[in-house]
């Protein structure tokens, strides 16, 4: 019996030989997609951490820039439109950790987000002083260089140090102070400020046994991190080492770890005190401080957030930018 000619590839209609080239090219992009990812996880993972900056300053509508400025070749993010907002990250962290909460930010404000000097994608000059002073005088001639004349300064943990000692030797740039979960204040002292005393430095991770442990401590719940993408944080990790504990050392000394408590009774502007109510690294004690120095600011605000330990912009992304948000538009 001969074939029906329905079921000869020759005679099949275009459009089916059409969709089936089609899907025969989107088979082999996907098989190539596949086996592409399955190489950097295992031979790159760290362009798997670009990747996700990349994605996450899409999704926040943010542009990654760089600008010459003092003695710092500066990498920051900036997008939106409106009133100035500026955000300063942590110790041994980056410009990445504000993304989660800047996306609902940006439809409404004009953001900048650098990476300090020394972190990040910003240079470093060997030796250098990243104290929190050193660290604060090196902001003038960067807010210069981006044209920002007067805005909202955000700083977590040190950053807010940093931004606290900014806003108090240069009022007339800053509209309103907002300190999250913010070292350089006197707090309940707690395991982690016992173990710094005792001179240990839990930011220096040897293995991924070292990196989990750090993520229990500032995470209510730890991220789960896929086993390559680990080892990609552990060798940035390791090739920071010994700017790491420099710095650290540093900030130990009490003049830097309390660097706020001589400072909030002279800030003239609004400020607002943002902190996890399970915070392991600085005790939520540190608010009490923060309300009770604060003798010269026309508009005190504090809020305790409950369900984040040390990253509310991170585990309370949504929570952090509303409050962030109403502080704004308050002052």
């Amino acid at each position: 019996m001969a074939k029906s000619p329905s079921l000869s590839p020759s005679v099949r209609p275009l459009w089916q030989r059409l969709l089936l080239r089609r899907l025969k090219f989107l088979v082999v992009v996907a098989v190539v997609l596949g086996v592409g990812a399955g190489v950097v996880y295992l031979f790159a993972p760290s362009l798997l951490l670009k990747a996700d900056a990349a994605r996450m300053a899409m999704q926040a509508h943010v542009e990654k820039k760089t600008v010459k400025a003092g003695d710092t070749n500066w990498s920051y993010y900036e997008g939106g439109e409106g009133p100035n907002i500026v955000f300063l990250h942590g110790f041994a962290a980056n410009k990445e950790t504000w993304l989660a909460s800047v996306k609902d930010l940006t439809a409404h404000f004009h953001v900048i987000i650098p990476d300090l000097p020394g972190w990040g994608e910003s240079s470093r000059i060997e030796g250098g002083d990243y104290g929190i002073d050193a660290q604060a005088k090196r902001l003038e001639p960067f807010f210069a260089a981006v044209g920002m004349q007067r805005f909202m300064l955000v700083g977590h943990s040190m950053g807010g140090a940093i931004a606290g000692v900014y806003a108090d030797q240069h009022n007339e740039r800053v509209a309103s102070l907002v300190l999250v979960d913010s070292l350089g204040l006197t707090f309940k002292e707690n395991d982690f400020a016992r173990e710094v005393k005792a001179g240990k430095n839990p930011f220096l991770y040897e293995n991924r046994a070292d990196l989990e442990a750090m993520l229990a401590r500032i995470f209510l719940n730890p991220p789960h991190l896929l086993p390559r993408v680990e080892d990609a944080l552990l060798a940035r990790n390791r090739d920071d080492h010994a700017f790491i504990a420099r710095t650290f050392d540093e900030l130990r000394r009490p003049e830097q770890a309390l660097s706020l408590d001589p400072v909030i009774g002279r800030l003239p502007m609004p400020v607002l005190g943002l902190w996890c109510h399970d915070d392991k690294l600085i005790d939520v004690s540190a608010l009490d401080t923060l309300r009770t120095g604060l003798k010269s600011s026309p508009a005190i605000g504090s809020t305790v957030l409950n369900g984040c330990n040390h990253m509310p912009m991170l585990e309370k992304p949504e929570e952090t930018a509303r409050i962030i948000t109403s502080f704004a538009l308050a002052h």
